[in-house]
């Protein structure tokens, strides 16, 4: 397999780190430490990190067409706007014990927003969409800890993580209505759990693995193409960046970890960065 090694993009470790998505406007990277309940803002421009507290568990912030950022949070979906102060909510779904996980805007401009239950309680957490005016329906009932979404680059597949599966799936995807349909595996995951993934411009997938110390790439017929070792046992979410799409960044977790495992992973919670291991594509902003 594929012989490279990460750089270090920030260095300072989040509980959770979750998320990357290339802010294409500001050529920037957005991800979300969900537990330490911030929103960071990467430049690779000027190697700076600059990060804005939430009041609740974040579990994804993705840009907007209108400006500011939309954010999947522990108790619904909300609006921030560019100042980074105005708030307010889109959808309020709270629900005890349960949180906002990952999520992602389709090629039409829907927000995809996933939940688990704090407890991982099997069955606990749902998949919604939420249109730009707010309209929300639940897609996926009784999912246990969603997470990794992302459309192949002509818009007619969905890629789908549940976690505790183990599985890659994919949906036939509907662009017009957002209706997904004829749900199948693509991959059996064999090493860790698949978490986050992200698409790049040949249709392929790359997928996080949560105490799998690596990221991998699988075909759309799900054949194993490529791994790249991490030195974190949970990377979270892959997602490409940079001026060309040419940069892979790994956000990763260091919640959870023993002390000896501290010592052994001392970089556990940082963000990385692959640099030019493929070709990704443009995300799109949220319609609202």
């Amino acid at each position: 397999m594929a012989d490279r090694h990460p750089e270090i993009a920030v260095a300072a470790p989040a509980e959770l780190g979750e998320g990357p998505t290339w802010d294409a406007a500001s050529e920037t990277l957005l991800w979300v430490d969900i537990l330490g309940k911030r929103v960071h803002r990467y430049n690779p421009r000027t190697g700076t990190d600059e990060s804005l507290a939430v009041p609740q568990h974040v579990g994804a912030a993705k840009p907007r067409a209108n400006g500011g950022l939309v954010l999947n949070l522990a108790e619904g979906i909300a609006l921030l706007d560019a100042d980074g102060v105005g708030r307010n909510w889109l959808v309020y779904w709270a629900r005890e014990g349960v949180r906002g996980n990952d999520a992602a805007v389709d090629p039409m401009g829907r927000l995809w927003a996933g939940t688990m239950r704090y407890d991982t309680a099997t069955g606990g957490g749902w998949l919604a969409r939420v249109d730009g005016d707010g309209a929300a329906k639940v897609v996926l009932d009784a999912v246990t800890i969603s997470n990794g979404l992302g459309w192949s680059p002509d818009g007619r597949l969905m890629y789908y993580v549940d976690t505790p599966t183990g599985r890659l799936d994919v949906f036939d995807f509907d662009r017009d209505a957002g209706e997904i349909s004829n749900r199948r595996t693509v991959a059996e995951v064999d090493r860790g759990s698949p978490d986050g993934l992200c698409v790049d411009a040949e249709g392929c997938v790359w997928v996080a693995l949560w105490d799998g110390w690596a990221v991998r790439r699988y075909t759309p017929d799900g054949r194993l193409d490529a791994e790249y070792e991490m030195p974190v046992a949970n990377p979270t979410a892959p997602c490409f960046g940079g001026p060309r799409f040419e940069d892979l960044y790994v956000t990763s977790a260091s919640d959870g970890l023993s002390p000896e495992q501290q010592a052994e992973q001392p970089h556990a919670g940082a963000l990385f960065v692959f640099p030019g291991v493929g070709s990704g594509l443009p995300s799109t902003a949220f319609a609202g």
